[in-house]
């Protein structure tokens, strides 16, 4: 996409990933600018939660690791014994927003007779996008072994994310638990889901979105799905909203293609006329496809 050369002979505008130069790679990167009602989805999504949590039992803040940020909220399933759990991680480009936001998610899978918890972890700049997966791990590890005291069965945990949290449940996915911790079972979590994930962080490293995620380019390919893709993995679900820009489409569907690629369990659910805010929203209606297929997978139904 060059303009071609100034006086100098230099590119005035340069491809930096892609086709796109600069200002067209921040572009398609640029959610906020894309979708200027971005805000009332925020503004809902916490009004929502806030009275989702007045309503329903609800454990806050329980810590699962030593950071202060390294926090959970659990709602309990309501029936009896052992119950399946998802395990939610929110979005906001790793640098915004909480699992206080996502609370609004849940009643449609306590209704299903699962278990709900929404995740925190460390955000940017603070953090790196390296110990947001690990913090990410040590949650899902954490429940698994606690799962008895909170009425979770530890064999049907499902991860689940949207955006960065996406991004964060696929590296879930490829981790090799027994080598990381070994209490746990290589066939774990029982399955995941990423709404409008991002599986490619170079395009995100040569955006302006380093100037606050300060990606390393010797991180890069270790940080991203698309590089790390498991050798064996439960059940993916992915789903893309229709209206996404064109680079978190390629990302969908270039990961989607590769889990197939290497005979890995994928189901593809469409969500025509969403975008990215959206999007996530289709998780907690009952009765979207979305929404089905992951209470499908977390009742064993969906290999």
């Amino acid at each position: 996409m060059t303009s071609g050369d100034g006086a100098d002979g230099a590119a005035e505008n340069p491809v930096v990933f892609r086709d796109y130069d600069q200002a067209g790679l921040d572009a398609q990167l640029n959610l906020r600018a894309r979708w200027p009602d971005h805000q009332q989805f925020f503004d809902r999504w916490a009004r929502d939660s806030e009275a989702t949590r007045s309503r329903l039992d609800a454990r806050l803040d329980i810590a699962y690791g030593s950071s202060p940020v390294e926090t959970l909220d659990l709602f309990p399933a309501a029936t009896e014994g052992p119950a399946p759990l998802l395990a939610f991680i929110h979005g906001g480009y790793w640098q915004a927003l909480d699992k206080s936001d996502y609370s609004y998610l849940a009643p449609a899978f306590l209704e299903a007779g699962a278990a709900y918890a929404s995740l925190n972890y460390g955000l940017a700049p603070e953090t790196s996008i390296g110990t947001m997966i690990a913090q990410i791990r040590r949650a899902l590890a954490w429940l698994y072994r606690e799962a008895d005291r909170y009425g979770i069965d530890r064999n049907r945990i499902v991860v689940a994310g949207h955006s960065a949290g996406g991004h964060l449940a696929a590296m879930a996915l490829a981790t090799d638990w027994p080598a990381l911790d070994g209490d746990l079972p290589p066939a774990f979590p029982a399955g995941g889901c990423s709404i409008s994930g991002v599986y490619d962080l170079l395009p995100i490293r040569l955006s302006y979105q380093n100037a606050v995620l300060g990606i390393p380019a010797d991180e890069t390919a270790a940080w991203s799905p698309l590089n790390n893709l498991p050798k064996t993995a439960p059940p993916l679900i992915v789903a893309v909203g229709s209206e996404e820009t064109n680079e978190f489409l390629r990302q969908h569907g270039e990961f989607a293609a590769a889990w197939r690629d290497r005979g890995l369990p994928l189901h593809d659910v469409p969500l025509p006329g969403r975008h990215h805010f959206d999007a996530v929203d289709a998780l907690g209606e009952p009765g979207h496809p979305l929404c089905a297929a992951v209470q499908q997978m977390l009742a064993g139904q969906l290999s």
